[in-house]
């Protein structure tokens, strides 16, 4: 073991609740602690102990021995990121360790400077590498969240809906781009699979503009409905869409068109044989 580890080493067996409980003071005074403060110190103290002891390298949090304690910085980091801390108070936590760690060091090995300084050097070295894991991994967890909202909004922002038996429609709200479509597609031709319907009608609605990028998109998806032997039908075609559509020349011959998703049902009830009428007074 190392000469610095085994300074530490030893700290931590004679004083190991005096420095928690110093690490818990500064968190306080930090502005830092939560509910389960003194749990994570307590857990992370231990962990640090043990890679310690494992002779790790306290430039190289990543070599095996640190293999504990970065299983509870992840937790730690991932558990502050789900109550909406952010990544400089998680740090700050994690920090708040090297004052106690460093007054108990100074009072032990007051009499070897040498010795001090190069112990201190090589805590503060690991502290800092343990408060930038945190901040990575904390970084990565609220990435991980974010994605998994944007794909639940976008299961949101384009649902199937059946309308009437054989027929389905897909409001579309918001801009097209390839990995929406995609979803679209995707949900689209498996409701078809699943119900049987004839008809699919996308209403584009509360789509803002159409250009080449987004006409190309719609018409993938039509062909794909049509390769599973439905219909399609596309409504919600403003004047200005129509416009936008004639102006830059994109061929929708073959594709039905209605202006309103009223008129696409209407013309979809008669496709299948369905009469519509009004009871008389």
């Amino acid at each position: 073991m190392k000469p610095e580890n085994s300074a530490v080493d030893q700290l931590l067996s004679a004083q190991q609740d005096t420095i928690l409980r110093g690490w818990l003071a500064e968190v306080a005074a930090s502005g830092g602690g939560s509910a389960h403060a003194a749990a994570e110190a307590a857990a992370l103290l231990a962990a640090l102990h043990e890679g310690l002891r494992a002779g790790g390298d306290t430039t190289k949090i990543e070599a095996p021995a640190w293999a504990r304690t970065r299983e509870v910085l992840e937790a730690l980091s991932q558990a502050r990121a789900a109550q909406g801390a952010s990544a400089g108070d998680t740090a700050r936590f994690v920090l708040a360790l090297k004052k106690p760690l460093f007054a108990g060091l100074q009072e032990r090995m007051a009499a070897d400077p040498k010795a001090l300084f190069e112990t201190i050097w090589a805590v503060s070295t690991l502290m800092d590498q343990l408060a930038q894991w945190t901040a990575d991994t904390f970084q990565r967890s609220r990435e991980e969240v974010i994605v998994r909202q944007q794909e639940e909004l976008l299961e949101l922002s384009t649902p199937v809906v059946k309308l009437w038996d054989g027929v389905l429609a897909v409001p579309m709200i918001g801009t097209l781009d390839s990995s929406r479509t995609q979803l679209v597609m995707e949900s689209l031709l498996q409701r078809i699979v699943e119900t049987g319907s004839e008809l699919a009608i996308i209403d584009i609605t509360g789509v803002p503009t159409v250009d080449t990028l987004v006409a190309q998109h719609l018409l993938k998806t039509v062909t794909a409905i049509r390769l599973m032997g439905a219909d399609c039908i596309i409504s919600g075609v403003r004047p200005q869409i129509a416009q936008t559509i004639v102006h830059l020349g994109i061929d929708l011959q073959g594709i039905t068109t209605k202006a309103s998703l009223a008129d696409a049902l209407s013309l979809a009830l008669k496709k299948l044989g369905y009469v519509v009428s009004r009871p008389k007074a």
